[in-house]
């Protein structure tokens, strides 16, 4: 089954970040964001990905070009610049790096990978966003409810530290929550018929807003629990604590543990699960 990584957005708000290189680009840990998203799905099993480009996708085309040069070992007969492969600590990924607009909306980018995918079910998710979702488990619900489309509900992270105060004005406990304890969000990781593309309009097609409001007007859209680990990468403090939790070797978007999440039909008001900012 393909993964499909929307990969094309500005990511205006990471700043300066994003000036020369798209947002899925910028590091965490020295390597891209999007590398990161690769290695939650390849964890499970899922190792062919559909990388929509957008935004100075010739970079992220240029990573890939030359991920297999730099994660190799080899001799290079300089007479007629043949190689010969010593090691190679390259993973098994196949990377599809297709060219979806510059200014192409995300249900526009899924719509011009119609051929890519054929007739076939596929996941998709966005390039910006890492989660200890368990992908096995999310694909078995989807299987069994046979429903068009599958959205992963999480938590939203919270943005502020969460206080305690008594009568006097003193702080007797303060909590900066990973997640905040109520609603759910759409944190990506979609499972998806092909049918999805009769809901696809061309270019200026939003996903999040009418493909997915009629998904769930049908009663075709179901939600996958995540009560995990999930995490965006909108902002400079979004990357700082991903890049926090990295450095202190606690990345729990890279831990293969069972969430214990199920699933139940979902029907939500836009702002509540559907829009991703």
């Amino acid at each position: 089954m393909k993964v499909v990584i929307l990969a094309g957005g500005r990511g205006t708000r990471l700043g300066e970040e994003t000036e020369l290189r798209p947002k899925p680009m910028v590091e965490i840990g020295g390597k891209p964001i999007l590398w990161h998203i690769m290695s939650i799905y390849a964890s499970h099993g899922f190792r062919d990905f559909v990388v929509a480009c957008g935004y100075r996708g010739e970079l992220i085309k240029q990573y890939f070009s030359s991920v297999f040069l730099h994660a190799s070992d080899y001799v290079v007969n300089l007479k007629d610049g043949s190689r010969h492969l010593v090691s190679s600590a390259c993973p098994d990924w196949r990377v599809w790096l297709i060219d979806t607009g510059l200014e192409t909306m995300t249900g526009g980018r899924l719509l011009r990978l119609k051929d890519v995918l054929k007739n076939e079910p596929f996941m998709l998710t966005y390039g910006d966003g890492v989660g200890n979702v368990d992908v096995n488990a999310l694909l078995a619900f989807h299987r069994a409810h046979g429903r068009m489309a599958t959205v992963t509900a999480v938590r939203p992270p919270a943005r502020f530290g969460a206080l305690v105060l008594d009568e006097g004005n003193t702080v007797r406990s303060f909590n900066e929550k990973p997640q905040a304890g109520e609603g759910w969000i759409n944190g990506g990781f979609f499972v998806l018929e092909p049918a999805i593309f009769n809901y696809l309009d061309g270019d200026a097609t939003s996903l999040e807003l009418e493909p997915l409001e009629r998904l769930a007007a049908d009663q075709q859209l179901m939600a996958f629990r995540h009560p995990g680990f999930w995490q965006p990468m909108d902002t400079q403090r979004d990357k700082q604590r991903l890049e926090s939790l990295w450095s202190n070797g606690s990345a729990p978007w890279l831990r293969n543990e069972p969430t214990g999440a199920d699933g139940t039909f979902l029907s939500p008001a836009p702002q509540d699960c559907l829009v991703r900012g």
